[in-house]
């Protein structure tokens, strides 16, 4: 399911040689987000993103190369809210070895899923697109997942439903990919999802090969219906309403350390493609 490598991005190149003279390199990439951005929901406000270029060396030779990174970064005094990342595929246990060394943790994993449609359960529940009278529902569901993920690996932000309410209330208004559970009469459960075009030259080519991808960003359900079905019916008709539109899969991102996604996802069928290691802040990497 990787797709093809791509070329170095733009950036400050690092070069390194293991200790048996095999050289590596890397693109270091350096990003400040301002004070309202909506990346800060999911970033730090200010990253270093390292793209390695190891080859065939393995272990080693992404050591030497964070040990190089480490380096660089001692000229730099950045903040608390500051992070070191790498995205790397979430199957190569060689490199784990030496992110684990360097003080990373896996705070993020793109899971993808090619399975073919699936039957909606029955659990008691009525599930519809959401329209734009729903915003408030929308938005109350959407800040509470990011309530709980910020005990297990997102960033809590005081401003939250400040910054999910402009983009949750355009894409209402343009009917995209928004379902809601109803029971009772109440809701339930909200999944907020989108589409994205793996193209080349694309930034999502660099991720998943290429089509046309169901993006799932939010699905949460409301803490007193939790473990009653709602979210499997809801991803189940996610599921059949992108395979129904020509999707060729679905994608989204998880917090591992999260006791509730990191097992939902697996049984909705999702597998691990890429993980995104950081370290936080980053005068913490060593």
């Amino acid at each position: 399911m990787l797709p093809a490598a791509p070329v170095p991005p733009e950036g400050e190149r690092l070069d390194a040689v293991t200790a048996d003279g095999r050289q590596v390199s890397g693109i270091l990439q350096h990003q400040a987000y301002p004070t309202g951005a909506a990346d800060l929901l999911w970033s730090a406000a200010e990253v270093w993103q390292l793209f390695p270029f190891i080859g065939e060396t393995g272990t080693a030779g992404l050591d030497t190369l964070l040990r190089a990174w480490r380096a660089r970064l001692a000229g730099e005094t950045p903040g608390a809210d500051s992070a070191c990342m790498v995205n790397w595929p979430s199957q190569d246990a060689e490199a784990i070895r030496a992110f684990l060394d360097h003080g990373f943790v896996p705070i993020s994993t793109l899971a993808v899923r090619k399975s073919p449609p699936q039957p909606v359960p029955a659990c008691g529940v009525t599930l519809r697109h959401a329209e734009p009278s729903d915003l408030e529902d929308v938005v109350a569901l959407a800040t509470a997942t990011f309530a709980y993920t910020d005990l297990v690996g997102s960033r809590k932000r005081a401003n939250t439903a400040e910054l999910l309410t402009p983009q949750l209330e355009q894409k209402l208004r343009d009917r995209g990919p928004i379902w809601l559970a109803e029971r009772d009469g109440e809701v339930a459960g909200l999944a907020e999802c989108g589409w994205i075009e793996s193209t080349p030259d694309s930034w999502a080519a660099d991720l998943l090969p290429h089509g046309r991808w169901g993006y799932v960003n939010n699905v949460v359900t409301a803490p007193h219906v939790r473990g009653g079905g709602v979210g499997q019916a809801l991803m189940s008709l996610v599921h059949n309403e992108f395979h129904r539109e020509g999707a060729i899969g679905t994608y989204l991102y998880y917090n591992p350390p999260n006791p509730l996604s990191s097992v939902f996802w697996h049984r909705q069928g999702y597998r691990p493609l890429w993980t995104i290691w950081e370290v936080q802040p980053a005068s913490a990497l060593r």
